[in-house]
């Protein structure tokens, strides 16, 4: 089956526990539908760019999952209808990615920056 990517954003009011609740949420549709959750990250709060709805923060989430394409046009089409989801990114991806994202690890692990000092 196809591998995914997508990044969900829910509204600021809520609390950390239903943000969480909302992947295991999602996650149930594509169970049902023939596919599978295989890892979650919850980002947490985050500042936004701009607003949303007229929020200026969300909660954050990455699912990175394996199901057929019907699975995850319900799972989308779900959270287009809910009114908790601002915004989600979906990207079809060859593989995983190995460990944490980008957004979960810490500064001096990402190492790809180099420090400013060396620039010039």
């Amino acid at each position: 089956m196809p591998l995914y990517e997508h990044v969900m954003i829910a509204r600021q009011d809520l609390s950390n526990t239903q943000a969480e609740g909302l992947i295991e949420h999602f996650g149930t549709v594509l169970a049902d539908n023939g596919g599978k959750l295989l890892e979650n990250e919850y980002w947490g709060v985050k500042t936004m760019a701009y607003k949303i709805n007229k929020n200026r923060k969300g909660h954050y989430a990455l699912l990175r999952t394996d199901a057929p394409a019907p699975a995850i046009q319900e799972m989308e089409r779900l959270m287009r209808l809910h009114e908790d989801v601002m915004r989600v990114l979906t990207i079809k991806v060859d593989a995983h990615e190995e460990g944490p994202s980008v957004q979960m690890q810490k500064r001096e692990e990402r190492g790809d920056r180099g420090d400013r000092r060396e620039r010039r």
